[in-house]
């Protein structure tokens, strides 16, 4: 098998078509995305130029996904969010923040399965149980606050630059601490006055 540090070399032609230099076959798109799920680690390279194309096949393998109807895992507010970042000061961050994101999902989803296998034990039902919507939906919901929470502390200010109601209230509160700034400095001359 041929063979990169490890990793399995696949060859994408002119032609579009991709060459597995360890079976020595044509594969494609879908049976690069089995070898993901099957945990096999492979670089894909330009056939002529040699250059490492894997993030932009990996990158066609989700959009292909995603084309397939109800098969679709990335919401809409999500990927216009994603797009806000690029070319943004947070776009440095983004890559290793969704990195650990989707370690510790993981690690979530292995522990929400082992609970399940001791609940219900050995059977059937136990081992082709899929983990239940909600469960995921809720830990998705928090992994996107605490995502939403990390970006405001590089941000301060975009969450009320987005909606003016929120943009309103913030002008509000400011004219208030102003008032109130305003006040206590009136207090503090009145009382070097008196001295």
């Amino acid at each position: 098998m041929a063979k990169n540090d490890g990793q399995i070399v696949i060859k994408k032609y002119a032609n579009r078509r991709l060459y597995n230099t360890g079976t020595s076959t044509y594969v494609t798109l879908d049976d690069l995305a089995q070898m993901v799920k099957r945990g096999e680690d492979f670089t894909v390279q330009d056939a002529k130029s040699g250059d490492d194309i894997t993030h932009s096949v990996l990158t066609q393998i989700i959009f292909e996904q995603e084309s397939k109807n109800g098969n679709t895992l990335l919401p809409i507010s999500f990927l216009r969010q994603l797009i806000s970042y690029y070319g943004d000061q947070m776009q440095t961050f983004v890559p290793s923040y969704l990195e650990q994101s989707m370690h510790a999902f993981g690690e979530q989803q292995v522990q929400i399965r082992e609970h399940m296998a001791k609940t219900l034990g050995d059977t059937p039902i136990a081992k082709n149980l899929q983990i239940p919507m909600q469960l995921m939906e809720e830990q998705i919901k928090r992994n996107t606050e605490i995502f939403r929470k990390a970006m405001e502390v590089f941000t301060p200010f975009s969450a009320t630059a987005a909606k003016p109601e929120t943009k309103d209230a913030g002008r509000k509160a400011d004219a208030k601490d102003v008032e109130d700034l305003k006040e206590q400095l009136r207090a503090l001359q009145t009382k070097i006055e008196n001295m």
